[in-house]
């Protein structure tokens, strides 16, 4: 943003600064929860609170021995395999369903396209402990409450609204007659999709996924109506951690969380950035 010009009166110089001041303050307050935990993790202590040595910035007060737990104990890495196992299979069912039902709704002729975007993505709207209670009711119904397809299901549906949403807006920008010019060359559909539409499309597919990832792999309630003890994940872990032992090996897990989040999202604004470019609506 330009600097303020010469005419500018008292109040909006004073808005001009004051705004920045707001968003500063606002942003400090969102993020110092999430940094203070960074420092806490290498406490050389089992404690969640900056010992002395720590403020005096005593190299004895620091260690590695939180993360040496996380990489040795049995029972994080059996909770760390577990999400490995659900979250990309949760992905990619919710990316390939989530990515069908995006090309299907931005279709012209498809009837009560609203409501059935509506229905799609009501999992991020109804509140979470309430979808956890209905799966519960409906996988017990059909013997998949506590397995693993049980939970991966549960995450896909979690999962599969961010991906419509991802990537019904990258179709808004999408030129139609370049499926319709395959088509003319004799292409099939699915030829046409895969040849054509995703490539252009793949943007928003892939943040989507990334969406769909995190969600799964952060989930931590759904599992604790569905999952049982062999389905165990990193969330579970940490909420046990938290609930039954209070062990500081939860704040290194949370630091190694904090930074894939920050890649992650990195790699998000690096998709859009390059969907814009795709799509015309920035510069190359």
């Amino acid at each position: 943003m330009s600097a303020l010009p010469p005419y500018a009166s008292t109040a909006q110089i004073s808005w001009y600064y004051g705004f920045r001041v707001i968003c500063a303050l606002i942003f400090f307050f969102l993020i110092f929860p999430i940094i203070v935990i960074m420092p806490l993790s290498f406490n050389a202590e089992d404690f969640f609170t900056f010992t002395p040595k720590m403020l005096a910035l005593d190299p004895a007060g620091y260690s590695l021995k939180h993360y040496q737990d996380f990489f040795t104990n049995p029972d994080w890495q059996q909770a760390l395999w577990n999400s490995v196992r659900i979250a990309p299979v949760a992905t990619l069912l919710a990316t390939s369903f989530g990515t069908l039902a995006a090309i299907g709704l931005s279709q012209s002729h498809v009837p009560f396209k609203s409501a059935i975007m509506a229905i799609l993505i009501s999992p991020m709207i109804v509140p979470l402990i309430i979808s956890a209670a209905g799966m519960y009711f409906f996988y017990s119904r059909i013997g998949l409450q506590g397995t693993y397809w049980g939970v991966v299901l549960a995450h896909a549906a979690l999962g599969t609204p961010f991906v419509i949403i991802t990537v019904t807006a990258t179709l808004v920008g999408f030129d139609r007659s370049l499926t319709r010019a395959a088509a003319s060359m004799g292409a099939d559909p699915v030829r046409t999709f895969f040849k054509v539409q995703m490539p252009l499309i793949l943007p928003g597919v892939i943040s989507g996924a990334l969406f769909a990832f995190i969600t799964s792999f952060d989930e931590v309630v759904v599992v604790l109506f569905l999952g049982s003890a062999s389905q165990k994940t990193l969330p579970w872990q940490m909420f046990t951690g938290l609930r039954e032992q209070i062990s500081p090996t939860i704040l290194a897990v949370a630091t190694i969380l904090v930074v894939i989040s920050v890649v992650l999202l990195t790699v998000l604004e690096l998709l859009r950035r390059r969907s814009e470019r795709l799509r015309g609506l920035a510069p190359s």
